[in-house]
């Protein structure tokens, strides 16, 4: 009887003690194996090109490159390859990047004990892993209105803490552009002030500090 050949997977994460941590999971499990594994999203790709993994578990925040770019690139290279997203970060704007980047599944971190190994198997057989949590924050970005590449960059300087006048002068725009880009960003976000702003930014993922 001829031996089934296992999961070759290949595991992204930055932090080594999650990355060792998955790792042991993963071997452990009789139908699986880690083949390689990377430190940051340069890698990623030069440890897929190597190894030809089956399966690439992605962790999207990374140094280099990030867990998105690095899928984007992958697939743009090698349009069947499978990737499962691995992240401790459930705003509606990384999910949606995530998976607009080419990544057939989303499982957050805080759930990894229990959803994935099954996720692993299930992207490996080509079916894409959603768990309810993680589509229920795309149902959410839905009944929101997408801000502009100038509406993001006024909302990184609100973070930053900056004034009006000290954003029209980063920007190099006038102080009437910029409250019009600030009243847009209020009304897109439904928020009602530059303080709530910049949190639900964050929550959503739509800016990283």
């Amino acid at each position: 009887m001829k031996k089934e050949s296992k999961i070759r997977i290949l595991v992204a994460d930055d932090h080594y003690v999650v990355r060792m941590g998955v790792i042991a999971m993963i071997n452990n499990e009789p139908d699986m194996e880690v083949v390689a594994e990377a430190a940051n999203g340069t890698q990623v790709i030069d440890r897929f090109n190597t190894s030809k993994p089956d399966l690439v578990l992605l962790d999207s925040r990374m140094p280099l490159k990030d867990g998105v770019q690095a899928a984007q690139e992958i697939r743009n290279q090698h349009g069947a390859a499978r990737i499962l997203m691995l992240t401790a970060f459930d705003g509606d704007e990384d999910i949606h990047k995530a998976l607009a980047a080419g990544a057939q599944g989303y499982v957050l971190k805080s759930s990894t004990g229990e959803q994935l190994i099954p996720a692993l198997r299930a992207v490996a057989a080509g079916k894409d892993w959603i768990p309810e949590e993680v589509a229920d924050r795309l149902i959410k970005r839905d009944k929101f209105e997408p801000l502009t590449p100038r509406e993001l960059e006024v909302l990184n300087e609100l973070a930053k803490g900056l004034a009006n006048k000290q954003i029209a002068s980063v920007m190099n725009i006038s102080q009437h552009t910029t409250k019009g880009y600030l009243k847009n960003i209020l009304t897109k976000l439904h928020v009602a002030d530059r303080t709530e702003a910049v949190t639900v930014a964050i929550q959503r993922g739509l800016i990283h500090i």
